[in-house]
């Protein structure tokens, strides 16, 4: 019992049962999703040499959000979202399911994987929003905060284990049971969805529904108007087109640069979930938020100065630091955009809202991966990462400077905006 008042008092989400439920099953379903996207990377850099495909994996992954995200932040705002989610989760099942029977046949090609990294970017422009605005209604409001955080947690254990068991298993016996074991772990979050009880849902309200289109321009126009949340979102942009891809471009680093073959990839990987991991556990502890807005600028500067550390780094060790450092600094920005939305967003409004950070999160990725593996491609990987670590920084500042009133969002522990007036 004391131990239990205890987690509830240090992590309140995890009072909820339907919460706990998601969380678990969403670690076991994330671990194996980052195993695919490890094995995936180095599968495309075996078959084609070249950086350029690795970031157009990449692009196409992400270009079905950038298409489909903000209608189906409607879709999310009109539906049961668990039943959603159930679909999502499924469909993805079975794109794992088809990569992994492609490479055990010998019939897998660059096109064939390309084609199925645009199913699984569409599978995913409906996931996101639905799952991210989900959280809000597994715990009560003065909880969102701890719930996003620690699915920014388990983001990042999957993270920390899933790429390190990915390198070793890529080594010894292939890329494709990488994608079997990922096929296999979506049945425990489906699992988790179907056990929830409805009963202990915080259901947003019913509203009546518009068309589309013009529900669409009701949450734009409730972004436009909350120019502070316009602001985070901005940031969020900047960090999404120059930051991210570097990310996208670790295969590249690990054979040509680093030359530490799959199980380094694995690792650095691994580097980048633990010290996302500590950011996330971090802000799921804290027991006072407030101040979001300096510390969404605070931790996407660390991110932008950490990547640019990494792109001059030839030493596997010092790498890792700094992987690890970008890590920290991108998923506390993130989990502080998205729960701090969250907090300000009316319930009825929640999805479309997240389907907006959803948006500029993963669908300005698309033309970050273009521009990072183009860039890779003609100038090297260590050059393309360092220019975008310098465009990162320079444009966090000037969007500081357009949107000063992002400075000043402050949210108590109790879940309740505090927006001081311009």
């Amino acid at each position: 019992m004391v131990l239990k008042e205890k987690i509830a008092k240090t992590l309140p989400a995890f009072q909820y049962r339907n919460f706990r439920l998601f969380w678990s099953g969403q670690l076991i379903s994330l671990i194996g999703t980052w195993m695919q996207t490890v094995a995936l990377g180095w599968l495309v850099l075996s078959i084609s040499n070249s950086a350029f495909y690795v970031g157009l994996l990449g692009t196409l992954t992400f270009l079905p959000v950038l298409i489909f995200s903000l209608f189906a932040g409607i879709m999310a705002d009109r539906v049961d979202k668990r039943r959603l989610i159930i679909l999502t989760q499924t469909s993805a099942l079975f794109q794992a399911l088809i990569l992994a029977v492609l490479l055990s046949v010998g019939h897998i090609a660059i096109w064939s994987i390309m084609v199925l990294a645009v199913l699984l970017g569409t599978i995913n422009a409906f996931d996101a929003p639905a799952r991210q605005s989900f959280v809000s209604e597994m715990v009560p409001r003065e909880h969102v905060v701890s719930a996003v955080a620690l699915n920014s947690a388990i983001f990042n254990s999957a993270r920390t284990i899933g790429p390190a068991v990915a390198g070793f298993l890529i080594s010894l016996v292939g890329e494709a049971a990488c994608f079997y074991i990922n096929a296999g772990s979506f049945i425990a979050v489906i699992a988790g969805l179907l056990l929830m009880r409805d009963s202990e849902l915080y259901h947003a309200p019913v509203h009546d529904h518009a068309a589309p289109i013009a529900e669409l321009k009701e949450g734009f126009r409730y972004v436009r108007g909350e120019r502070r949340a316009l602001g985070m979102l901005a940031l969020l942009a900047v960090s999404s087109i120059f930051g991210f891809p570097a990310l996208v471009l670790l295969p590249v680093f690990a054979r040509n640069v680093l030359h530490v073959g799959p199980k380094g990839l694995g690792f650095l990987f691994a580097a980048a979930g633990i010290g996302s991991l500590v950011g996330a556990l971090r802000l799921a502890t804290t027991k006072r938020a407030g101040k979001q807005g300096r510390r969404i600028l605070l931790t996407s500067s660390l991110f932008a100065l950490a990547i640019m550390g990494f792109s001059s780094s030839h030493n596997f060790y010092l790498s890792l630091v700094l992987v690890a450092v970008a890590g920290f600094g991108i998923i506390s920005s993130m989990a502080l955009t998205n729960s701090t939305l969250q907090t300000l967003a009316p319930p009825h409004l929640r999805g479309r809202v997240m389907s907006i950070y959803v948006f500029v999160m993963m669908g300005m990725m698309p033309p970050g991966n273009f521009l990072a593996g183009t860039a890779a491609h003609y100038l090297g990987a260590p050059r393309a990462v360092l220019l975008a670590g310098v465009a990162c920084l320079a444009l966090l500042g000037a969007t500081v400077v357009r949107y000063p009133g992002v400075l000043r969002i402050d949210v108590q522990a109790e879940g309740a905006p505090v927006i001081p007036p311009i």
